[in-house]
């Protein structure tokens, strides 16, 4: 039987078994059928029978169903206010993708940091993680890839090497720019999924908002930190270049800039437009807060998208931005943020939080650095083989009772998982960005599995240290 066919069988199979079967003792029988629809969901998720958005709708027609929750209240999680923070993220990192804009702030970063190969490597990853702070890491890594391919083209092998220098770069810059996807992705609320199903998950069941400028106090140092290091071992390390200088490069990245002429006055007014939305974003709870009570950051996000539809372009009859661009956003992010929601509304109103926090009998012997520390291992490895949004959507309502049963903060445990969710760095389907440069051609398994195992290692070590020690203290 075709393996496919077998997953898709599997997961409605276990959501069957609970129809026909008792539930455990104190259970609710919702909150039994609950738990058969949230195993398909993971079964669908980690094999992917079906796109990972698709999966997420089935709480629509099963919730209801299994009297998990109405149909009102489980629509009600699709229409979040973090998923329009989501949007109008979205809309903005559109419109500077449509102008080019991203595509000059990379190689004015490159050009300004690269004059040597370690350099040029460092001037890539710093480009690629400041973008992957806005803009998809999918969308960023292919972007970069030309780029970075073109660069390589320039260098020559060393005469006084037997080693393929011009090989040994190429690994290590393609593995720079998959890499510092990821970590960008950490340092900002917009930046990465997973983030926003903690915002989210956090303000649903707390009733307390993570900020934009929050959530930065703990994503920024620890992106800053991981991307370093990332650099690091791969040029001193696991690529080490005995070749120092490059002879062309600088001068590539400089062709490449003169290629697209002088910034356009659609580049500047989406600038300026970006800038004032991230200087919202940050100042908002100090500044804005007190003449405008309500205003939140979705709000800001939204306010921004508007504009780029009333902004006109260099030629007055055009907007910055139109509905074609609009459409184009993913959409299946929205959906899957709004299952990921619902899973965890289920949980809380069936009482199955509760249920499985009586449970965890086992771990309140143990401290919370060290369930911590099983949490993030355990997190950053499942990755490897199931998305992180998808991993992100069916721990955090596990985590929770957890953190409850064993008397400590919650946040800490959320936290430490959802960061790691963005660590993977082994494989090639680990990430959309991994798959992009492994699609180079120019990587081996080997050598994602060799360059990525110890920075794996050192994100859980990270995160784990920063969760720990850092996040009571910047969100106190």
């Amino acid at each position: 039987m075709n393996k496919n066919l077998i997953f898709k069988i599997l997961g409605p199979a276990f959501f069957t078994l609970t129809l026909f079967t008792e539930a455990p003792e104190k259970m609710e029988i919702e909150a039994f059928r609950l738990i058969g629809i949230t195993i398909w969901m993971a079964i669908w998720w980690i094999a992917e029978v079906v796109p990972i958005a698709v999966t997420a709708l089935l709480p629509i027609v099963l919730f209801p169903t299994a009297g998990v929750l109405s149909i009102e209240d489980t629509g009600a999680n699709y229409g979040h206010k973090y998923i329009f923070l989501f949007i109008g993220g979205f809309m903005i990192a559109n419109a500077i993708q449509k102008w080019n804009l991203h595509r000059r702030i990379a190689l004015t970063i490159i050009r300004i940091l690269g004059s040597s190969t370690e350099r040029i490597i460092l001037g890539f990853m710093m480009a690629t993680a400041f973008l992957s702070m806005w803009i998809s890491n999918t969308a960023t890594t292919v972007m970069m890839l030309p780029i970075g391919l073109s660069v390589i083209a320039q260098l020559n092998d060393h005469p006084d090497t037997v080693k393929n220098e011009n090989k040994i770069f190429g690994k290590a810059l393609m593995l720079g720019i998959a890499y510092s996807a990821s970590a960008g992705g950490i340092a900002t609320l917009i930046g990465t999924p997973p983030n926003m199903i903690l915002a989210g998950f956090i303000t649903d069941n707390f009733d307390v908002e993570i900020s934009f400028f929050q959530w930065l106090k703990i994503g920024l140092p620890i992106s800053i930190v991981l991307l370093f290091f990332i650099w690091f071992y791969l040029t001193k390390v696991s690529f080490k270049l005995e070749k120092t200088s490059f002879p062309g490069g600088k001068q590539e990245i400089k062709g490449l800039l003169m290629e697209m002429g002088p910034m356009k006055k659609e580049e500047k007014r989406i600038l300026f437009l970006f800038g004032a939305t991230v200087f919202c974003w940050i100042t908002r709870s100090s500044l804005i807060e007190p003449l405008l009570p309500n205003l939140d950051d979705s709000m800001i996000a939204i306010a921004s998208a508007i504009l780029l539809f009333i902004i006109p372009s260099a030629n007055k009859k055009d907007k910055l931005m139109n509905w074609k661009d609009a459409v184009s956003i993913p959409w299946g992010i929205l959906i899957l943020f709004g299952g990921g929601l619902s899973i965890a509304k289920g949980f809380e109103a069936t009482g199955l939080a509760n249920w499985l926090g009586m449970q965890f009998d086992l771990f309140q012997s143990l401290s919370l650095f060290l369930v911590l520390a099983l949490i993030i291992t355990t997190v950053n490895f499942l990755t490897e083989i199931s998305s992180n949004m998808a991993t992100t959507a069916m721990l955090l309502p596990v985590i929770l009772p957890l953190g409850k049963s064993m008397g400590v903060d919650p946040f800490v445990l959320l936290t430490g998982a959802t960061l790691a969710a963005s660590c993977a760095f082994m494989l090639p389907v680990a990430t959309p960005p991994n798959a992009v440069v492994f699609g180079s051609k120019m990587l081996k398994i080997s050598d994602m599995v060799k360059a990525g195992l110890l920075i794996n290692v050192f994100s859980i070590i990270l995160i784990l240290l920063a969760t720990y020690f850092l996040l009571p203290v910047v969100w106190a």
